[in-house]
């Protein structure tokens, strides 16, 4: 059994709570992102930790880079990878850890000239996975010198991975749900407007929803805005 020190201990639960502080948080997703890299490089002690996330907005699916502690502009510039390409691609494919001593040395790490600018060597890289064997992303982290990484040190990334993956199933439903509230929100004030419309100006319905569309294009303000303006006219 490998033993981990007291201070690296600390600030492993110290990042753990971070982490479960934000699952429980209003933190919109960009912000819950940078909170993983710098945990997770503040308790690993890595060069850089950096965070994929799979992106199905695309025809087909890629994973992209979101989130860095890095400052290097070489290493934080947009990435995106297909989803069977590179080290990121293997991990998401195959949902299991992979630990390179070298990354210099291996046919799946895509991005040699980058690590030999920055003196990237080593590298753990583990999927961020959810209920039903999912992966929703990949978390990385690379030192500057050779390391091989122990267990314990694998087993620590992967219980922050698995409590990234929570925090960011919960903010992006979190997320949604707003959107969904907003829009229906938006639907009634268009409603409320209508019928002012219909009642003011002797409109039908379709009418008054062609003038709220025509206006709102006009202004170049959303439907939502014309609406209030409408209603608030009323009540004056």
């Amino acid at each position: 059994m490998e033993r981990i020190s007291e201070k690296t201990f600390e600030k492993y639960i110290k990042g753990m709570m971070d982490i479960s502080r934000a699952i429980t948080s209003d933190l919109y997703l960009e912000d819950i992102l940078k909170l993983i890299v710098m945990v997770t490089a503040k308790v690993t002690g890595v060069e850089i930790c950096s965070l994929w996330l799979v992106d199905k907005d695309e025809t087909a699916p890629k994973l992209k880079l979101k989130a860095t502690q890095a400052i290097d502009p070489d290493y934080v510039k947009e990435r995106s990878l297909n989803m069977d390409e590179g080290v990121v691609g293997f991990v998401a494919t195959h949902k299991t850890p992979l630990v390179l001593e070298n990354v210099l040395a291996d046919k799946r790490f895509k991005e040699k000239d980058m690590a030999r600018k920055l003196g990237l060597v080593s590298m753990l890289s583990v999927p961020l996975m959810v209920k039903n064997n999912e992966v929703i992303g990949v978390l990385n982290c690379f030192t500057s010198e050779r390391h091989v990484f122990s267990e314990t040190e694998k087993n620590l990334v992967m219980t922050v991975a698995n409590q990234a993956a929570v925090a960011i199933m919960n903010t992006e439903l979190m997320v949604k749900t707003r959107v969904i509230q907003e829009e229906l929100e938006a639907r009634k004030l268009i409603e409320r407007a209508k019928e002012i419309l219909m009642v003011r100006r002797n409109m039908t319905g379709r009418q008054a929803y062609r003038w709220l569309q025509k206006r709102s294009m006009d202004v170049r303000k959303p439907m939502r805005q014309i609406a209030e303006a409408v209603i608030l006219s009323d009540e004056i």
